[in-house]
C-alpha cells in the first residue's frame, strides 16, 4: 500500500481546522519536587504570584509562599500527607481568598472556608481576599 503526500496534507489539514483553539486549556502546571511537614517545593510555575492558590491532588490547596528561581515553597491546607513527589500542581490565578456572606452564620469552617460541622457544602457566591490592608 503506499501513500501519497497530497493525501497525508488534506488528512492534516481536515484536523486542523476542526481545533477549536478557545477549547485549550493553557493552565500553566508545575510538579511536586518534595512535600515534607506540610510544605511542598514545586517545579515549573514560573508566573506563579507570591499568595496564589494552587491546586493538588486530593482535593489538597496550596498558597504559594516561598517564590526562588527554580522553584516554588508552598504551605499545604488539607490531607497533605497524600501528596507525593511527581503529582501535578495547578496554578489558579487567584490570590489567597475564601468565599465568605450570611452563609457563614453559625458554621464551623477551616480557614479556607470549607465546612467542618458536617452540615453540608456552603454555596457562597461572594469571595474575598483573604490578605488586604487594614482600614484607617
Amino acid at each position: 500500500m503506499q501513500i501519497k503526500p497530497d493525501e497525508i496534507a488534506s488528512i492534516l489539514r481536515q484536523r486542523i481546522e476542526g481545533i477549536d483553539p478557545g477549547s485549550a486549556d493553557l493552565t500553566e502546571v508545575g510538579t511536586v519536587l518534595s512535600v515534607a511537614d506540610g510544605i511542598a517545593r514545586i517545579h515549573g510555575l514560573d508566573n506563579c504570584m507570591a499568595l496564589e492558590m494552587l491546586d493538588l491532588p486530593h482535593g489538597v490547596t496550596g498558597l504559594a509562599l516561598n517564590l526562588e528561581a527554580d522553584n516554588v515553597g508552598a504551605v499545604l491546607f488539607g490531607d497533605w500527607d497524600k501528596i507525593v513527589e511527581g503529582d501535578t500542581v495547578k496554578r489558579t490565578g487567584r490570590l489567597l481568598e475564601i468565599p465568605v456572606g450570611e452563609e457563614f452564620l453559625g458554621r464551623m469552617v477551616d480557614p479556607l472556608g470549607r465546612p467542618l460541622d458536617g452540615k453540608g457544602p456552603i454555596q457562597s457566591p461572594y469571595r474575598r481576599p483573604l490578605d488586604v490592608k487594614a482600614p484607617g
